[in-house]
């Protein structure tokens, strides 16, 4: 069998997922943008959650602190650019700005004082990233979606006048995908144990694209805990658990490049010896052929999702103003391989190496009357991918974020919030191809990647 080197679709097919076009502040692929109140506050709420529903997502607990029944819809935006110039040619591939929208939606029923019902749909975990087809990178994939969608059924407790305590299962559904070329330089010769870049054969040449599809479903579980310490500080924790997602049945698809190029020298094969000026395209054609390693196939995987253990407070400085302070940690270290099943090609295991994350978000909320509230944040974060892994399917890296948010209420039952955060990506050092090995280092790093993204949150409340 001809060793093809698909580990990047591979790749794709485990970071491809749900909605954004890079990830937005929780690092790795997380998503944190679950409510723009919340989001106002810089996701600092896991002491004194917003009692707009959203807490089924940050702290399952607060749920049982809602007054009312509360319908909560809201949309967010994000909005990702960047770019990857190569370190000797200084080419530069740009990554369109694009809005790509990540939905929410919860519904909180409290039953009496102390037991509340509720339902949340939210995505903590996807990502998404389009680049243009011919960009430097294609080779890693130019483009890749990933969507994880938690669906929630939530009960909460208030244990008795400070202590509230709250959980859910989560039914997730998954689905991931990939878009990337091969280069026929890395691919090897029928019949040898040479590549084609041996007999001549440029590096980057495109020969063949891939399309990789696959879906599954998983559980986990949301915990969450509130303490009311006095009547102006409040702590609170919050676990949500690990998932692994396997994806089975999924599709690959394969379709063949046109290079225009001739063999440059003769080929010795066993028993026989392709002479040079032989048309590229037609000795590679029966890969693409039906049984040929590049025909469409079946693929699957597992896709791990980490836990995240979230510890905070909440200080009521004044009547008008609150403080909140959060720290996160998410255990990326789960996506340290990730093994990739072919129906023809075969097993391919990639090497993520990805690695624990500690977050830091610091929240404020001045309130003009208890109809009206604005909003001020801070997050940082860490990287999960470590310097040998960052691709453009996800270059990610170090991060500082500010948000800003504002909330009023339209009329006696109707309300809305908006928040808007501005991400700030340190520039960082990552690779545009595979550099010919199983295991990349940082050797492979060629050039350098940026990244930044402007989101947009908007929430519309209902209580009845």
């Amino acid at each position: 069998m001809h060793r093809l080197r698909v580990w990047c679709a591979a790749t794709g097919l485990a970071l491809g997922t749900l909605a954004l076009p890079a990830t937005a502040s929780a690092q790795g692929y997380g998503v944190y943008e679950h409510g723009a109140c919340a989001m106002g506050r810089a996701g600092a709420t896991v002491a004194d959650p917003c009692l707009d529903g959203s807490s089924i997502f940050f702290n399952p607990a607060g749920i049982a602190q809602l007054e009312n029944k509360v319908v909560n819809g809201g949309v967010t935006l994000i909005a990702v650019g960047g770019d990857f110039t190569h370190q000797e040619t200084l080419e530069v591939s740009d990554l369109p700005r694009t809005a790509i929208p990540v939905p929410t939606l919860y519904l909180g029923i409290p039953l009496n004082n102390r037991l509340a019902l509720g339902l949340g749909v939210f995505v903590p975990y996807g990502l998404e990233t389009s680049w243009d087809e011919s960009a430097q990178g294609r080779f890693l994939g130019y483009f890749s979606k990933i969507s994880a969608i938690y669906v929630q059924p939530t009960v909460a407790y208030n244990v008795n006048d400070w202590l509230s305590v709250g959980g859910g299962v989560d039914f997730t559904i998954v689905s991931v995908e990939l878009k990337q070329h091969l280069d026929l330089s890395e691919q090897i010769v029928p019949g040898t144990s040479s590549s084609f870049a041996t007999f001549g054969i440029p590096n980057r040449t495109d020969f063949g694209d891939a399309h990789i599809e696959g879906s599954g479903t998983t559980l986990g579980y949301n915990l969450g805990i509130i303490a009311q310490a006095t009547d102006w500080i409040s702590f609170g924790v919050r676990y949500l658990s690990r998932q692994k997602a396997t994806l089975e049945g999924g599709d690959a698809t394969f379709s063949q490049i046109e290079t225009g190029l001739f063999v440059p020298v003769d080929l010795p094969l066993p028993g026989v010896t392709v002479p040079a000026g032989t048309p590229v395209d037609a000795l590679v054609a029966p890969l693409f052929a039906d049984g040929g390693t590049l025909s469409d196939q079946s693929v699957s995987t597992v896709l791990r999702f980490p836990e995240q253990l979230v510890l905070g407070t909440a200080i009521q400085v004044s009547p008008k103003v609150k403080l909140l302070a959060d720290y996160q940690y998410t255990n990326w270290a789960v996506f340290e391989v990730l093994p990739i099943e072919f129906a023809i090609i075969g097993t391919v295991t990639l090497q993520e190496n990805f690695v624990a994350t500690h977050g830091i978000r610091l929240g404020g909320e001045y309130a003009f009357s208890s109809d009206t509230q604005a909003r001020l944040g801070f997050i940082s974060h860490g990287a999960a991918a470590p310097a040998e892994t960052v691709t453009p399917l996800l270059p990610e890296g170090p991060r500082s974020e500010f948000t800003i948010g504002f909330g009023t209420r339209v009329t006696k039952g109707l309300r809305f919030d908006f928040a808007y955060q501005y991400i700030d990506q340190a520039d960082r050092r990552g690779r545009s191809t595979d550099g010919g090995s199983d295991f990349p280092t940082t050797a492979a790093n060629d050039g350098l990647y940026t990244f930044n993204a402007h989101v947009f949150g908007l929430s519309l409340i209902y209580k009845f």
